[in-house]
């Protein structure tokens, strides 16, 4: 069966969705891993851009991360848990989108959240945003006129409750800071890494920012999958991510029992669906939304931009998931050459997190029947 009829299956059956397995994994262990903890010294995120697992596992323009995927492991049934962007972010961090479906900048979210938690805690944390100008930046984006850095894929700025403490932003800095961070003596045990938007295969620069091209630019959107645009964005990924991965492993952090989650956050534009919203697909698993037939949808300014929501099968409402995408778990002591089909989303990111420090749960994170923490590759 191919990934895409078993993703189809997986939303026919959203309700059943926690207690399935599905069969096929590469190699024998296949469990969900709730009963089999795996401590975790250093997590690592690392979150991509618009672009399914099918544009790029086995893709030649991301030569590195599919040799991460081969070499380590892969979750090839991990979904986004909406559309657009953001509320993809903020459902990472806390468990939810808050009905939020649109990039809207000025959003900001008042719940708790993963800093919470880890700041209850007491576990370092920190977060580290490429072409951002400065620590605990709170703005919209930068430049002001090229966009390379956003809000709205930082999700920590976008919680009251972490954009109002000077404390909490100092944890938010330029990615120019990861690696004398994870060489210092108060290296973050949870990192999160965002790509400037030419290097987590967004685009939409379309002019130079830094004279010697180092920071990507330009970088116009593809049209459609692998033209020369797109292309380039997904080389440019790939390059980025294993300058990341590199820094990561050759540091003080890549200690003990360590992992590099590295995600998109939503499968691809296609602007021939404007019955979704222009994007690829809707399918999804683990507590995605659940819209109502009809739903309007909204552009970055707020205003509604003209697409209407059109369940299928004259249905009332129906799932608005992110759609399929890559996710690439690299361990120090984990699985190797694995593949798992499970169904993932980034709830069950945010679980596996929670659980390996015994956080608790945020909203639907707790929903141990939808939503399954990753430890199968933890596993040796």
């Amino acid at each position: 069966m191919s990934l895409r009829a078993r993703a189809l299956r997986l939303v026919a059956g959203l309700g059943l969705l926690g207690a399935l397995v599905v069969p096929g994994a590469v190699t024998a262990v296949a469990k969900s891993g709730e009963s089999a903890h795996a401590r975790l010294n250093h997590v690592f995120v690392i979150m991509l851009e618009n672009h399914s697992f099918s544009s790029v596992i086995g893709n030649t323009n991301a030569p590195f991360i599919n040799s991460l995927a081969d070499r380590y492991a892969l979750a090839e049934n991990y979904f986004g848990v909406t559309h657009p962007s953001l509320p993809n972010y903020v459902a990472t961090i806390s468990g939810s989108n808050w009905f939020s479906n649109a990039d809207i900048p000025t959003q900001t979210f008042n719940h708790r959240n993963l800093v919470d938690q880890l700041e209850e805690n007491h576990i370092r944390w920190g977060a580290y945003m490429e072409s951002m100008p400065s620590v605990g930046f709170t703005g919209t984006q930068f430049p002001a006129t090229a966009s390379l850095y956003v809000n709205k894929h930082n999700p920590f700025v976008l919680f009251d409750d972490i954009r109002n403490d000077p404390s909490r932003l100092a944890n938010i800095k330029p990615y120019t800071s990861l690696a004398h961070d994870l060489n210092s003596g108060s290296t973050p045990s949870f990192v999160w890494i965002t790509p400037n938007q030419c290097h987590d295969m967004h685009g939409g620069v379309f002019a130079p920012v830094a004279a010697d091209g180092s920071d990507g630019t330009p970088c116009p959107y593809g049209s459609t999958k692998d033209d020369p645009n797109d292309a380039a964005l997904k080389q440019k990924a790939d390059d980025f991510v294993q300058g990341a991965v590199t820094t990561i492993m050759s540091s003080k952090a890549w200690t003990g029992n360590s992992a590099i989650f590295i995600v998109t956050d939503e499968n691809d534009f296609d602007a021939s669906n404007p019955e979704i919203d222009d994007w690829e697909t809707a399918e999804g698993c683990c507590d995605s939304p659940v819209l109502p037939d009809g739903y309007r949808f909204q552009g970055s300014t707020g205003a509604y931009d003209g697409n209407v929501l059109d369940c299928p099968n004259d249905e009332k409402q129906c799932t608005y998931g992110g759609g399929m995408i890559p996710a690439v778990i690299v361990t120090t002591h984990g699985a190797r050459h694995y593949t798992s089909d499970a169904p993932y989303n980034h709830y069950s990111l945010l679980r596996t997190i929670e659980q390996n420090w015994h956080l608790g749960y945020l909203e639907n994170a707790a929903d141990s029947v939808q939503v399954h923490s990753m430890n199968e590759f933890f596993a040796h």
